[in-house]
């Protein structure tokens, strides 16, 4: 079975995909967003997923691309924020080696502004993106291989401090 060299996980604004394109370029292998995935296989944007099907039919596709890139993809993988919500994605991800890129609130606001293309921060961004990272932290600790705090910090030193712990 494939396995990826490394999965990221996080918040909104964390720099998954910032940083996943970016180790994946310096470790010569290729980069995937299961968010990515999800609109590919709808064949439409993921806030229109959210609008016509629900966030639960979302999940479900989520749940489905999250497997496929975790059996099937030897590159980085970036997970959308909220796939770790679901048990079996985090059963699934046992035995892998999971970043969890850590964001504080000032720092996410800054990197994703208000919610623009976000669905679940459409309302009330700020209030919307504190309760998302008070709820999801203790999962993403929960599947975390190794932490990387990523505030205050470009691109290229969390890079740089991910291929350390990889040993790359």
């Amino acid at each position: 079975m494939t396995r990826p060299v490394c999965v990221l996980v996080g918040a909104p604004g964390s720099g998954k995909t910032t940083v996943g394109q970016a180790l994946a370029a310096a470790l010569g292998v290729g980069f995937r967003d299961t968010d990515h995935d999800i609109a590919q296989i709808a064949g439409k944007p993921i806030p229109e997923i959210f609008v016509d099907e629900g966030e639960e039919h979302f999940r479900a596709l989520e749940r489905d691309a999250v497997a496929a890139a975790l059996t099937s993809y030897d590159g980085v993988v970036a997970l959308g924020g909220g796939a770790v919500l679901a048990e079996e994605t985090r059963a699934a991800l046992a035995g892998q080696t999971v970043i969890y890129l850590s964001v504080e609130l000032p720092d996410a606001i800054k990197r994703v502004g208000l919610g623009a293309g976000r669905p679940l921060l459409a309302l009330n961004p700020r209030a919307t993106l504190r309760h998302l990272l008070e709820q999801r932290r203790p999962l993403y600790t929960e599947v975390a291989t190794h932490t990387v705090i990523t505030d205050g910090r470009s691109a290229a030193e969390v890079t740089a401090e991910i291929r350390t712990l990889l040993g790359r």
